[in-house]
């Protein structure tokens, strides 16, 4: 049997250009490549330095930069990043979306997809029947009625979860366990989200119809009932009818300070069976408010949102409005040590996301002493700084937006989180 003859140990680029063997190096093609790749990551970077920063507007965070401790994470985190941090990438996304919308008539914010990592539990997306197209990307603006706009996550929450109920309401029933094992007070708040507190602007058809409508029903029958959540949902019914308007702007995904109001309200008889009969509240002015949907479509709009006085004892008006996010934990108490009746006496914390920005105000009048913070913030903590956030507290609430739970999402119903949480106040624990 002949041999085959060997082959070369030359390195490939080093062979004449002339044999069969011959692979350059590095090619033009090549060189451009590597040349835009290091211009898409290091442009972010040198920015920065310069003092040029982006600005979130897809109503979500930036990308953290990845950490050098994630391993292969590190360079896969890479792309988000510099993705995010690209100069005048607002510009370009809503430039795109405007030609997406004024010249092909596609849907505003069609251009800009939901992804969601997470596997699925539950749900069979195959089915026909439930609504949802297997490698469909659900828009950042879902297009309603009458001008009318929804956040696409909404209905991608509901059709592919990364729980099922059954995992949502034993998550919730562990953190309450967590909770009141150590002798704390605990109390749980889901704030609508604008789907399902207001159905009769969504658009006729729309991909996910039949899975979202089951999700959001099937939520709503259990989990308040099975976990002892507060359904705020008949207050803000109430409350929608008193004004005479949406507690909802066409605009935004969130409720107004009227929708803070009714949670504050709400809190207060559940910590404190009772205590709301003596508060007086009154409205007092007009603040505006960015339009979170309109800025991912590149318009400038601003909500005009009523403002409300809010006395516990019938006296001085104790509201305070103080812009914050909760990434830092935000600490109210009432000046010079003022105790006026009717409000919450007893240490009080609330784990928050942006909906508490508009009941803030207004905790910040009711309670003696309350810290306000994120719950990132907390799933991202050590023990240590559980401990700085929770060890002093007697009440223990959390205020997770609908679209956060309903999926399973959020990282308060991780068990890890959990688990270190219920450590740190068993450590630390307090007596009713």
């Amino acid at each position: 049997m002949p041999t085959q003859p060997a082959l070369p140990r030359t390195p490939e680029s080093f062979l004449p250009k002339e044999h069969n063997l011959y692979r350059p190096r590095h090619s033009k093609r090549q060189r451009t490549a590597l040349a835009c790749a290091a211009f898409f990551f290091v442009t972010p970077l040198l920015l920065s330095v310069a003092g040029v920063h982006p600005a979130a507007f897809e109503n979500r965070p930036l990308r953290d930069f990845p950490s050098l401790g994630a391993g292969w994470g590190f360079f896969t985190g890479m792309s988000g990043w510099a993705t995010d941090h690209l100069p005048l990438r607002q510009a370009g996304v809503q430039a795109a979306d405007a030609i997406s919308t004024g010249l092909f008539g596609d849907p505003p914010g069609s251009g800009q997809g939901t992804s969601h990592d997470g596997g699925t539990v539950g749900v069979d997306q195959g089915k026909p029947d439930n609504g949802d197209v297997p490698g469909y990307v659900y828009p950042t603006v879902l297009p309603g009625k009458d001008g009318w706009m929804y956040l696409g996550e909404d209905v991608n929450a509901r059709c592919r979860p990364v729980m099922d109920t059954d995992h949502v309401v034993a998550a919730l029933r562990k953190l309450r366990t967590a909770v009141e094992r150590s002798g704390r007070k605990f109390e749980l708040v889901i704030a609508p989200d604008k789907y399902s507190e207001e159905p009769a602007h969504l658009p006729d058809t729309y991909v996910g119809k039949p899975c979202a409508q089951a999700r959001t029903a099937e939520f709503w029958n259990r989990v308040p009932r099975e976990t002892g959540a507060i359904d705020l949902r008949p207050a803000l019914a109430d409350a929608e009818r008193r004004v005479g308007h949406s507690l909802y702007d066409r605009n935004d995904t969130h409720w107004s300070f009227d929708g803070g109001l009714v949670m504050t309200y709400a809190l207060g008889s559940a910590i404190a069976p009772g205590s709301t009969a003596g508060w007086q509240a009154a409205p007092n002015g007009v603040r505006p408010w960015p339009a979170d949907l309109a800025r991912v479509l590149g318009r400038d709009e601003q909500r005009q949102l009523t403002t409300y006085s809010l006395s516990t004892d019938g006296g001085a008006d104790r509201t305070r409005y103080i812009a914050s996010d909760f990434k830092t934990p935000l600490h109210l108490s009432q000046p010079d040590g003022a105790k006026p009746a009717g409000s919450i006496a007893r240490t009080t914390a609330v784990v928050a996301d942006s909906f508490t920005q508009f009941a803030s105000p207004f905790l910040a009048a009711t309670c003696q002493d309350v810290t306000i913070v994120h719950a990132e913030t907390v799933a991202q903590s050590t023990a240590r700084e559980m401990t700085t956030l929770f060890a002093d507290r007697d009440i223990v609430t959390f205020e997770m937006v609908e679209r956060s739970v309903i999926g399973g999402s959020s990282a308060l119903l991780r068990d890890q989180t959990i688990d270190l949480l219920g450590q740190v106040l068993a450590a630390h624990p307090r007596h009713s």
